[in-house]
């Protein structure tokens, strides 16, 4: 029985005990380990919580079809599991669920759940190098065409080298302007003299 409830918590992440709660398989991301450089695999849990207990039609047709069962004779079927499972934890004090944890109840008779430790072979950390590649040429899609990262490349330093000679053109435009109404200024505010005696 557990095999098909198990089947049903991998691939839809929570399971719903009527009269106990739901339990969810909730995932932490895979992350970098910078210092021993790996990156480390995704971490798999598994949460209960006693609020919330009903089950989705879903999770009936899901039942029906694993055990080749109708949907009304499903629903009468697992609400006798979670009958039993209830009682079981009233009587025994603990039921392990196997791959998912125990169900147990404290002292003052709540229902508690100790999660399995969740540790898959096929999930080991991996070592992971940074690669910093210098001059490797791949084709980049630029407006509506296909340009190799080289002629881009090329196409940027032009770009940068006009602008260049622009700014240059232009600095000394500025420049002769200045120099020109400074004269002018000069000129008008003194005369126009040829030597210290003669005004023009």
């Amino acid at each position: 029985m557990f095999a098909v409830l198990n089947a049903y918590l991998f691939q839809h992440r929570s399971i719903s005990i009527p009269g106990l709660g739901t339990i969810y398989l909730e995932t932490l991301p895979a992350a970098v380990d910078v210092a021993d450089r790996t990156m480390l695999p995704p971490v798999y849990h598994f949460r209960f919580d006693k609020y919330f207990d009903a089950p989705d039609a879903a999770f009936f047709s899901y039942i029906a079809t694993q055990r080749n069962i109708l949907d009304y004779e499903a629903i009468k079927w697992y609400n006798e599991f979670s009958f039993e499972l209830r009682n079981r934890i009233k009587n025994e004090d603990s039921v392990t669920w196997d791959g998912v944890g125990v169900l147990k109840k404290d002292g003052s008779g709540n229902v508690l759940f100790e999660p399995a430790a969740t540790s898959f072979p096929f999930l080991q950390p991996t070592p992971a190098m940074r690669v910093n590649r210098q001059n490797v040429q791949h084709t980049l899609l630029v407006g509506d065409r296909e340009r190799t990262s080289d002629e881009m490349s090329e196409l940027l330093h032009d770009d940068a080298d006009k602008g260049r000679k622009i700014a240059w053109w232009v600095i000394a435009l500025i420049i002769a302007a200045a120099g020109l109404a400074f004269l002018g200024w000069y000129f008008y505010s003194h005369g126009l003299s040829a030597g210290n005696q003669t005004k023009f």
